[in-house]
C-alpha cells in the first residue's frame, strides 16, 4: 500500500517536472537547432539565412555569428535590439554550454545558446511564444506504485571507464562512467551503467520493454540520489521520465547504451504516446 507521505512526495515531484517542462527556458520553447559552417552565419528571419528566425519575432537579418572551428563570436546589427546576458551586444566571443555559464543571446521572446556536441556547434533557439507551450497536454504517468522503489547497489568504476554513447543525431562521443548499479526488480537481477551527470547523484539512462508501447520509444531517464555510505543507492522509477527529444525534435539526447537495455517491462514512470508529444520521434 503507498504511503500518503510518499505519494505526496512524487505527485509533487511530478508538477516540479510539469513546470519545468512549461517554463520559459523549457524544452517546449525549442523552436530550430542549426550547426554552424565555417564563416559567417546569418541570423534573421530569411528563409534562406543560416539561423532561421520566427518571421513574426525577427527581423530579416539581426546579426552574424562568426565560427572559426572552435569558437563563435557574435556581430550583431545596429539597431535590431539583441542583447547578451541581459545587456546590450557588441562584437564579441559567445562561449557554449561547454564553457558554463554558456552566454544567452536574446531577441524579444526569442534567445539563441551555443551548444557543442561533438566536433559541432551549433545555435540552439528558443521562443518563449511558441505554440506547443500552449498547446502541450501534459505529461502523464503510471499510477505511483511502490514496488518500483528499489534499493540497489552501487559499484564504482576506479578510475572510471570510457564507455561510447550515441545520442539520437547519431553522434557517438566517449564518456566516462563512474559505475554501475546492481539492483533486483520483478524477482530478476538488473544491472545499469550510470552516465555522467553534473548532479550529485546518478543518471541512468535505461530501455525496457515498455519502450515503444506505453513510454518513449527510445528509452527513459532516472536520476538517483549519492550513494550511502556502505554502496546501497535508492532507485525509484516512478520517477523514471521520458527524454526532452520526446518533446522536440531539437534536443540531442543520449540513448541508452547496450548494456542498459533491460531484459524485463518497468509499468512505472512516465507514459508516452506520440500524438500527445508531437509525431513520434
Amino acid at each position: 500500500m503507498t504511503s500518503v507521505n510518499y505519494e505526496t512526495e512524487i505527485e509533487q515531484w511530478r508538477a516540479k517536472m510539469e513546470a519545468s517542462l512549461r517554463a520559459p527556458d523549457g524544452w517546449l520553447t525549442l523552436a530550430g537547432l542549426f550547426w554552424l559552417h565555417p564563416g559567417a552565419n546569418s541570423v534573421g528571419a530569411d528563409p534562406a539565412g543560416d539561423i532561421v528566425l520566427p518571421a513574426e519575432l525577427a527581423p530579416g537579418l539581426a546579426a552574424w555569428i562568426d565560427f572559426g572551428g572552435e569558437r563563435a563570436s557574435l556581430r550583431p546589427l545596429p539597431g535590431a535590439g539583441v542583447t547578451v546576458n541581459g545587456q546590450p551586444a557588441a562584437d564579441q566571443p559567445l562561449r557554449s554550454d561547454a564553457e558554463p555559464p554558456p552566454d544567452l543571446v536574446e531577441l524579444g521572446a526569442l534567445s539563441l545558446l551555443i551548444i557543442r556536441r561533438g566536433d559541432r556547434c551549433g545555435v540552439r533557439v528558443r521562443n518563449q511564444r511558441h505554440p506547443d507551450r500552449a498547446a502541450f497536454a501534459g505529461r502523464r504517468w503510471y499510477a505511483i506504485d511502490p514496488a518500483y522503489r528499489v534499493t540497489g547497489t552501487f559499484v564504482p568504476y576506479d578510475p572510471p571507464k570510457p564507455v561510447l554513447i550515441t545520442n539520437v543525431l547519431g553522434d557517438t562521443n566517449q564518456e566516462l562512467s563512474p559505475g554501475y548499479v546492481s539492483f533486483t526488480l520483478a524477482g530478476q537481477p538488473c544491472q545499469l551503467e550510470a552516465s555522467p551527470s553534473k548532479a550529485a547523484g546518478l543518471f541512468l539512462v535505461f530501455r525496457d520493454h515498455t519502450a515503444g508501447d506505453t513510454t518513449y520509444p527510445a528509452g527513459r531517464f532516472l536520476y538517483t540520489s549519492p550513494p550511502r555510505e556502505d554502496g546501497q543507492i535508492d532507485l525509484d522509477f516512478n520517477q523514471a521520465h521520458s527524454p526532452p527529444c520526446a518533446f522536440t525534435p531539437f534536443a540531442t539526447c543520449p540513448l541508452p547504451p547496450p548494456q542498459n537495455r533491460l531484459g524485463l517491462a518497468i509499468p512505472a514512470g512516465e507514459l508516452y504516446a506520440g500524438d500527445q508529444h508531437g509525431s513520434d520521434r
